[in-house]
């Protein structure tokens, strides 16, 4: 079945290509002959983001490149992507991915060993989902087109774009069903990728060629109302997927804390 607004594949590429390049609404706009209003609502439409808000993400997930592979100073990673202000691109960055871009500079010692710390989790198969109250219920299948070996990181966020911390989230060590329970009314976009057991801590804090899923339509709770069971794939990177901006490593140590709390009660 063809994605609905194909052109749009166009324009994607376009500006991975040019995404050190200042790119305003207009010149997206004029590169599919569209105007500004028609292509911002089909880009939505299809991608879920804003033109510009996909682009500032795209740029975010290159900040998050140059701190692990350059020793540029923060200020001129800002620069680099377009922040003419320090302020500015420390608070954004912190919001979206989580941490400043400081500490996810010094972040890789840390990711290595809690990545080793979920591993030895696990055999025990374990999950740990929300707290039950009179709140809905999402449940879900995950499922992969290539098989892996590792964790799967799952969560509901406020944007269709996984950045900032989920307002629920979970780690599974397989495929198969998850629940979220204690969902308070809203919408909420499921996103979720894996991160195989060889992986690198590099690698897991710029994963760019994780496996991923995310729910194109947004999933709605309301008080008293049954929500559909979810059904999703995990598949490899296509280019009109955004970038994962949220930390990894940050959603595993959150994970393995209220593992330990829950452990101890």
């Amino acid at each position: 079945m063809t994605e609905r607004y194909s052109e749009i594949d166009e324009v994607i590429a376009y500006i991975h290509q040019r995404i050190d390049e200042p790119l305003s609404l207009s010149q997206l706009a004029s590169y599919l002959a569209y105007s500004p209003y028609h292509f911002t609502r089909i880009f939505k439409e299809r991608i879920g983001l804003s033109p510009l808000y996909y682009v500032s993400s795209l740029r975010l997930q290159k900040a998050k490149d140059l701190l692990l592979h350059t020793n540029w100073s923060v200020r001129d990673i800002g620069l680099e992507i377009g922040q003419q202000s320090l302020g500015t691109f420390t608070t954004r960055f912190t919001e979206r991915v989580g941490m400043t871009p400081t500490d996810f500079r010094n972040s890789t010692l840390e990711a290595g060993s809690q990545f080793r710390s979920l591993h030895n989790l696990k055999d025990l198969r374990s999950t740990l989902h929300s707290t039950m109250n009179q709140y809905g219920t999402i449940k879900g299948n995950v499922q992969s087109t290539i098989p892996f070996d590792g964790v799967i990181l799952i969560g509901l966020f406020a944007k269709p774009i996984p950045e900032g911390l989920p307002i629920h989230g979970t780690l599974l060590f397989s495929l198969g069903e998850f629940c979220f329970t204690g969902v308070q009314p809203g919408t909420y976009y499921l996103m979720a990728t894996s991160v195989s057991w060889g992986m690198k801590a590099t690698d897991i804090l710029l994963p760019q060629t994780t496996l991923r899923t995310r729910s194109r339509e947004p999933i709605v709770v309301q008080p008293y109302a049954a929500v559909p069971y979810q059904e999703v794939t995990l598949h490899v990177p296509r280019l009109d997927d955004p970038p994962i901006l949220i930390s990894l490593p940050l959603l595993m140590n959150n994970f393995l804390t209220r593992t330990f709390e829950h452990s101890i009660r």
